[in-house]
């Protein structure tokens, strides 16, 4: 009787296992949303690390949060580096292309105690009309790894 739950047990394990090593390595995340303001004041939100603050759910989730800001004060170039015991965890993310007043492009690195690394790249855009801000996240899933 042991033998037999053993033997379900494996094969339901292998179930999920070869199911899970179907599913795509990669995501994709695209959120839009309509802010009424012209491109020009929406830019420097997302070009500039030190105005994270203002805008960043995560930012407000631990104010006490080690942060770090280096190269470029801001666009292309600039780094943030934030540390946090709690659920925001750690990473890097830095500006590596800008094109103003329409374009930001970051890449991240992020981990925390629940997850391992996380590589992003985003990419910000403002158009004048409609005034919209896009931002769209891509990276490798970072669980079951083919």
């Amino acid at each position: 009787m042991i033998k037999v739950i053993l033997i379900i047990i494996v094969v339901l394990l292998a179930a999920v296992l070869i199911y899970a090593a179907t599913k795509p390595d990669t995501f994709r995340i695209r959120r839009t949303i309509s802010i009424k303001a012209p491109p020009d004041k929406i830019f420097p939100l997302i070009n500039d690390f030190h105005s994270f603050g203002a805008w960043s759910p995560y930012e407000k989730k631990d104010p006490a949060m080690k942060r770090t800001f280096s190269g470029a004060g801001n666009g292309k170039g600039a780094v943030y580096e934030w540390e946090n015991d709690r659920n925001v965890g750690e990473g890097r993310m830095e500006i590596t292309d800008t094109s103003p007043p329409s374009q930001v492009t970051i890449n991240w690195i992020s981990s925390s105690r629940l997850s391992p690394t996380t590589l992003l790249y985003s990419r910000w855009t403002t158009q004048a009309s409609p005034r919209t801000s896009h931002g769209r996240c891509m990276g490798p899933v970072p669980t079951l790894r083919r």
